[in-house]
């Protein structure tokens, strides 16, 4: 094709010249092309929006419920054998005497009713009664689930002290050894 070959231009600047209007683009689809996805496309595409509609309700119903539902559990633990001042207004278990373990951040465990750790903490601030006899520590364990039917907790290694529900969520720990 040749200069020569080519339609005249209408007269005017370029701008003027009539543009067709663009053909818009169609993706072909089941329904222009006759075909229909293969089997495993379809599981494919039904296994992707499936896991986005429960990723989504999980997402709405995650965000909405904020957890289960905790309470403190809070009392006493009393070692009433063995007691030293630790030095620091407070008091503990006497070293080399079966009880050097259970001291200020001594660790607490909490059960739920099926055996299973519901709850860690620690033996709080301790206080030594006036004749250097026994040694109290505070305990406080936040977090501890609501809804068994009831709670071990444990200091330490020395063996499990059950509480009901009621006792647990009341503040009602008060536990003792010596």
């Amino acid at each position: 094709m040749t200069h020569e070959d080519l339609p005249p231009m209408p007269p005017g600047p370029p701008s003027a010249v009539p543009l067709a209007a663009p053909t818009p683009f169609v993706a072909p689809t089941a329904a222009t092309t006759g075909r229909r996805p293969s089997p495993l496309a379809s599981g494919l595409i039904g296994l992707v929006l499936g896991a986005a509609v429960v990723g989504g309700v999980w997402a709405i119903t995650a965000a909405g419920s904020g957890g289960p539902e905790t309470f403190t559990l809070e009392g006493s633990f009393t070692l009433t054998d063995e007691v030293v001042s630790d030095g620091d207004d407070g008091c503990r278990g006497q070293y080399d005497s079966g009880y050097d373990d259970i001291a200020e951040g001594t660790s607490v465990t909490v059960y739920g009713a099926g055996g299973d750790v519901v709850a860690t903490g620690a033996l709080g601030d301790s206080e030594e009664d006036e004749y250097g006899t026994t040694c109290t520590f505070g305990v406080a364990i936040d977090g501890v689930p609501k809804g068994e039917k009831f709670y071990k907790v444990e200091v330490s290694h020395r063996g499990t002290l059950q509480l009901t529900a009621e006792e647990a969520e009341n503040g009602e720990l008060a536990a003792s050894l010596g």
